[in-house]
């Protein structure tokens, strides 16, 4: 099984010149903010300098948007290139992961040949994780835990994460809690850990620019942590220049866009409901979803991926995540009139 492919790899798939639609990527379809254009147009004269190594006023920015100290964050070219880090400045000989779960979590361990055991989130529960978790912790290094989680979409309750920060400290392990897809909830806050930050030392929470503000192809993450020593080493296991003068400008000014933030939470809601409903009406098993994605399974056509893409829409084949197998699938929360025409063609193929 070969955990490193992801969504959103139109290259491999389209001819030079094919339009896809594609649903295998969770970015947001509202696209770049228009401030962010207007920013990345206006500076270009500036790329010719080496971009801020510090990222000062990137920080400063992150820092009143989540109300945490500068001090207390990293920045990196994009989530992944932060988990990487993490696995390079730590070193861990043995980790705990969730199946099904975000594949780089595991790839970054194994570069560090760290032993991984798994936990297993079962299809007959819903794939949501519950208190048996704790007993699994013990021995054990790192933790990553990815809320909402991907692929399944599930969220994870603030009462139960407190309790595994607590066993995490308790055996002195590192809690990374992935909040990549916080933002699409519509109430974030409730279900982050970012005020529990200063009570663990062994947290460190991740954050990107990714999927909520559609720069993938920019690359911004960030990580908050308590422990300035830990942040020391993860910022030394990486390349001084990790984000570039326009992902810096970038993340500055989409910070400031409230109207695009409750716009894409708003959209998001409406058109993930209107995906769920649909989708069950054609028979399929849809696991209920808090991101802006959905797992579903398909019992009858394991080759649906293929069927879709011979009518130009690319969904996510989730066989390749651990626990789950040909029969599942990812699609995107994406427009209405997008989610209708993969509606219409579903009804077409089923």
């Amino acid at each position: 099984m070969d955990i490193s492919k992801h969504g959103g790899d139109i290259y491999s798939v389209s001819r030079i010149g094919e339009n896809l639609l594609d649903f295998s990527s969770n970015v947001n379809p509202m696209g770049l903010p228009k401030r962010a254009v207007k920013i990345l147009k206006n500076s270009i004269s500036g790329y010719f300098a080496y971009p801020d190594i510090n990222c000062t006023y990137l920080k400063k920015s992150i820092s009143e948007f989540e109300s945490i100290t500068e001090k207390n964050i990293l920045c990196g070219n994009g989530a992944a290139d932060i988990i990487y880090r993490i696995s390079y400045a730590l070193r861990p000989k043995r980790a705990l992961l969730l199946a099904p779960t975000f594949s780089e979590y595991e790839l970054s361990l194994i570069n560090v040949d760290c032993k991984i055991d798994y936990y297993y989130l079962r299809s007959e529960s819903d794939f949501i994780l519950d208190e048996k978790i704790l007993k699994e912790i013990d021995k054990i290094d790192i933790l990553f835990i990815c809320n909402p989680n991907n692929p399944t979409g599930k969220i994870l309750e603030k009462e139960l994460l407190i309790k595994i920060a607590k066993k995490c400290l308790e055996i002195n392990c590192v809690l990374v809690i992935d909040e990549c897809f916080n933002s699409f909830l519509e109430n974030p806050n409730k279900f982050s850990l970012k005020d529990q930050l200063y009570n663990f030392d062994n947290l460190i929470i991740l954050k990107a620019f990714t999927k909520f503000f559609a720069m993938a192809g920019l690359r911004l993450g960030y990580c908050l942590s308590s422990n300035e020593d830990t942040l020391k080493r993860i910022t030394k296991a990486g390349q001084p220049w990790s984000v570039s003068t326009p992902a810096q400008l970038c993340g500055i000014e989409v910070l400031k866009d409230e109207e695009y933030l409750k716009k894409t939470v708003a959209e998001n809601i409406k058109e993930r409901l209107y995906l769920s409903v649909s989708l069950r009406n054609l028979g399929l098993i849809v696991y209920e979803s808090d991101a802006n994605f959905i797992l579903f399974k398909c019992e009858n056509i394991n080759n649906l991926h293929e069927l879709l893409l011979n009518k130009k829409i690319l969904i996510r084949n989730c066989e390749n995540f651990r626990g789950l197998n040909n029969n599942y699938f990812r699609i995107a929360v994406k427009s209405h009139l997008d989610n209708l025409t993969l509606i219409e063609t579903l009804k077409e193929i089923l």
